[in-house]
């Protein structure tokens, strides 16, 4: 029962994390997930906060491209709130999509991407631990940083763009995954549940 509740806690963080962050500047907002029963977890958190301040879409299994088309064309309207999408990474929204400048000035990525261990993935993990000494890194590191790499980058995708990206995950602290960042991400903030709210608010307020 104590895995089942600090689960839940966990859920119930990630969705307090998010609502902070649409409330703190009105915008478009997408939130990718690992999975999608990860994404439901956290929006069942996360409805009971909304409370009518902010707007929720959510990526569905096997959506047609007329629902993809929607999905997306509500990150065009006009609205009194902000906008968060629950979306998957590596999936449809996680890449060639292009909403730019006010469209979308916000991206949260829950956890590191890493794929599910699986043969093929032990295989290949196997051969580059042989080669190079690397196994972990080819075999698992390197396709969730691709992942979370491609998530993050719906959000600047040109110069006049400003936005802001939260990992949410305590792993991208770690040597092995700051390595990976790109250039432009060596002046990150480290955030907690505490202070997210001031650290945004002067993020925004440094950008007028």
């Amino acid at each position: 029962a104590s895995d089942v509740y600090k689960r839940q806690e966990e859920y119930r963080k990630i969705a307090e994390y998010i609502a902070r962050m649409s409330w703190q500047k009105k915008g478009n907002y997408m939130v990718f997930f690992p999975s999608y029963r990860f994404l439901e977890q956290v929006y069942e958190e996360f409805f009971p906060m909304m409370e009518g301040q902010t707007d929720c879409i959510v990526q569905t299994t096997g959506m047609k491209e007329e629902e993809r088309e929607e999905f997306l064309g509500e990150f065009e309207k006009e609205r009194k709130h902000s906008l968060v999408g629950f979306c998957v990474m590596g999936g449809i929204f996680g890449e060639g999509i292009d909403l730019k400048e006010e469209l979308l000035i916000g991206a949260i990525v829950v956890g590191t991407g890493l794929p599910q261990v699986g043969q093929e993935r032990e295989i290949l993990r196997q051969y580059f631990e042989t080669h190079s000494g690397e196994g972990f890194d080819y075999a698992y590191r390197y396709p969730g940083m691709n992942k979370v790499l491609q998530a993050a980058g719906r959000v600047i995708r040109t110069k006049e763009d400003k936005g802001v990206i939260a990992l949410l995950d305590e792993r991208f602290l770690q040597r092995e995954y700051r390595r990976l960042f790109p250039r432009e991400w060596e002046e990150y903030t480290v955030c907690s549940h505490e202070n997210i709210g001031n650290v945004l608010e002067n993020f925004w307020r440094e950008q007028k």
